[in-house]
């Protein structure tokens, strides 16, 4: 039963290393929601993630023999680094193997905190496979990153804390979910001594492993994770986890990318820290539900889990954050091709401004604009200017929430290509290190001509990119074999409407 855990996160050493983060009100959101919301604080850890204090319990916990043999670890990021940390704080060795994609950030975190940095593999399992010879190799002790029992007790103490900071009215608690470790903790406390109150899940929509274990009622292997959440880019939830999650989590929600940006946002202008996406999660998941449900008056709390995020990624987040928050329409409309058209058109947007504006002629009937508009969520949202619009006359295609059109197609407006034959499109994902679009590229371009092509860093560990592939008839059937041989995550979209609308 998860009531085991009580006294293990009662007694659990993490005081050593890890700090009691502030439970903060934040009174933006708290006003914009009408509830009351507070942010527990996890990014003021000496690591800047939670994590520091499952790794911190785990280490401590293993027998002086054991711990002097050293202690390996897999990770990408924030336990990395809770690992290193804390093997430096007990004087042993201690072994980070990560994968070459890791951001130079987190690489670097990880060697200033006296930890051995081995880059092995482009993803995760190949580092995780890598880690574990060590452990035959070398005789060192694994640390996991959340399916250990003194790991979740660790970071339990984030839910005595909470109950300890607020003890008055408290409605729901919403936590980052990735393998289930902070989640399991979490929740075993909070409902052994609250059990009125919700604990919710939150996970990224593209690895949302936990959900689909809740509605499977088993664990289940993701056949792919979506990357821009790194932090919880989990395909299956924790064995030791899954088995508290089922008895003390009440529900789990699932967020875009747009609505983590748009969370991080919010976070910023509450509490001046700038989280990672995966430590905005639970404000992106409250939100949601809070609009959901249409709450009002209750006590929230988020954690704020992680604040390890590249500089060059901001660019993209702030980008974002503005659809997430839904003050920004994305379409796709077509206007007459004649002078004075665009004008028209901009007087149909009424008083709304105009975010951007992305044109070129393709003959002389009509014209198709890529158009962002900012809108005013408080009043009206998009769907009444797209009414408005098509009730002018207009063709519109609402691209707002269309990955293609955002990741790519926004950059790339520059007409159709009539002369163009058999072209299938295909977005993918792959790890970001020097060389890997030049690899990407031998790769893709070696059966095919590629007639389109666009790529963008974000500055995160993997790249983003769209290909036009002229591939005859008679060949579409050896598609599936050759993106499958190339190893990297995709998606069709040959018939998406921007591309469509745009390119095709």
């Amino acid at each position: 039963m998860p009531n085991q855990y009580i006294r293990k996160i009662l007694e659990a050493r993490v005081y050593d290393v890890a700090v009691e983060t502030p439970l903060h009100p934040a009174p933006f959101l708290s006003e914009r929601l009408n509830n009351n919301i507070l942010v527990k604080r996890e990014d003021l850890q000496p690591v800047f993630s939670f994590k520091i204090r499952g790794a911190y319990n785990n280490i401590v916990q293993l027998s002086e023999e054991t711990r002097s043999r050293g202690v390996v670890c897999a990770s990408a990021g924030n336990h990395a680094q809770g690992v290193a940390l804390s093997a430096h704080k007990l004087g042993i060795r201690a072994v980070i193997v990560m994968p070459t994609t890791t951001p130079d950030i987190k690489v670097k975190g990880v060697r200033s905190r006296g930890g051995e940095v081995v880059l092995h593999g482009d993803s995760f399992p190949e580092s995780l496979a890598h880690a574990l010879s060590l452990v035959e190799s070398e005789g060192l002790s694994f640390i996991h990153p959340y399916d250990d029992v003194d790991t979740i007790a660790g970071q339990g103490t984030i839910g005595m804390e909470i109950l300890r900071q607020q003890t008055g009215d408290l409605d729901a608690v919403f936590v980052p979910v990735g393998g289930g470790g902070l989640i399991a903790g979490v929740a075993a406390y909070v409902k052994y001594l609250r059990p009125d109150a919700l604990v919710i899940g939150v996970e990224y929509e593209e690895s949302a492993c936990l959900k689909a274990a809740m509605d499977a009622g088993e664990r289940v292997v993701l056949p792919q994770v979506g990357l821009f959440a790194d932090g919880v880019a989990v395909a299956q939830i924790g064995e030791e986890t899954f088995r508290v999650c089922k008895e003390c989590v009440d529900e789990v929600v699932t967020v875009s990318a747009d609505e983590i940006c748009a969370a991080v946002k919010d976070l910023f202008d509450d509490t001046r820290s700038v989280t990672e996406t995966s430590g905005a999660l639970a404000t992106a998941g409250m939100k949601k539900y809070v609009e959901r449900e249409k709450l009002q008056g209750k006590t929230l709390v988020t954690i704020a889990s992680g604040a390890n995020v590249n500089f060059d990624r901001l660019r993209y987040i702030s980008e974002r954050a503005e659809v997430g928050e839904g003050r920004e329409a994305i379409l796709g409309v077509t206007i007459p091709e004649h002078p004075g058209s665009f004008r028209r058109f901009c007087e149909k947007i009424g008083k709304r401004n105009i975010t951007e504006f992305n044109y070129r002629y393709f003959d002389d009937r009509e014209a198709s604009i890529f158009v962002g508009v900012q809108m005013h969520a408080d009043t009206e949202g998009r769907g009444r200017l797209v009414q408005d619009l098509s009730d002018a006359g207009y063709a519109v295609d609402d691209l707002t929430d269309n990955e293609v059109a955002k990741l790519h197609v926004r950059y790339m407006v520059g007409g159709h290509a009539p002369s163009v034959n058999d072209e299938v499109v295909y977005r993918f994902e792959f790890p970001e290190r020097p060389g890997a679009l030049l690899n990407f590229l031998n790769r893709v371009g070696t059966r095919w001509n590629i007639s389109m092509f666009h790529y963008r860093n974000h500055g995160a560990a993997y790249g983003r990119v769209i290909v036009g592939i002229q591939v005859p008839q008679e060949e579409r059937s050896e598609i599936p074999e050759f993106l499958e041989d190339i190893g990297y995550h995709y998606w069709e979209e040959s018939h998406n409407s921007a591309y469509k609308l745009f390119l095709g």
